[in-house]
């Protein structure tokens, strides 16, 4: 069986959340795909800067 790293966990819940995220939360289809860019974009930079927190918090 594939074990994911939590990095790859975190990229496949971003997908599948932005995707979400922009077809519940526009109405047009570019505005659609632009906000699930930007929701991927930031759960993404979110989960990095916070890792990196958590690092030089336990150092």
């Amino acid at each position: 069986m594939i074990r994911p790293s939590h990095f790859m966990a975190v990229l496949l819940f971003a997908v599948f959340a932005s995707i979400v995220f922009g077809i519940t939360q526009r109405e047009t289809p570019r505005r659609m795909i632009r906000y699930g860019l930007y929701c991927f974009a930031l759960f993404v930079g979110s989960a990095i800067l916070l890792s990196w927190v958590m690092f030089l918090i336990a150092r």
